[in-house]
């Protein structure tokens, strides 16, 4: 369902796509790709099994807020103000 929902978001070319608004180091890819760094990188160097818990609960609560909610609102503020 996420998955699919994000599909929605990173494809629609309407001027309801936040992307389309967003510098090259705010997209998805990019968000993603730094997330994956720092949870990999917490390991490699500490190698704690609770700060990389913590860190990816951090990073995973940050992917939904940028990645799927704020997208989600950005769709509905702009289909409201069409209607």
């Amino acid at each position: 369902m996420i998955k699919s929902l994000l599909i929605e978001f990173m494809s629609d070319s309407s001027t309801t796509n936040i992307w389309k608004y967003k510098p090259w180091w705010c997209q998805p890819w990019t968000i993603l790709l730094t997330g994956t760094i720092i949870i990999s990188g917490s390991w490699l160097l500490f190698q704690k099994v609770w700060l990389t818990a913590t860190i990816s609960f951090l990073i995973l609560t940050w992917w939904f807020y940028f990645l799927i909610f704020i997208p989600y609102l950005f769709k509905e503020q702009s289909l409201n103000q069409n209607q």
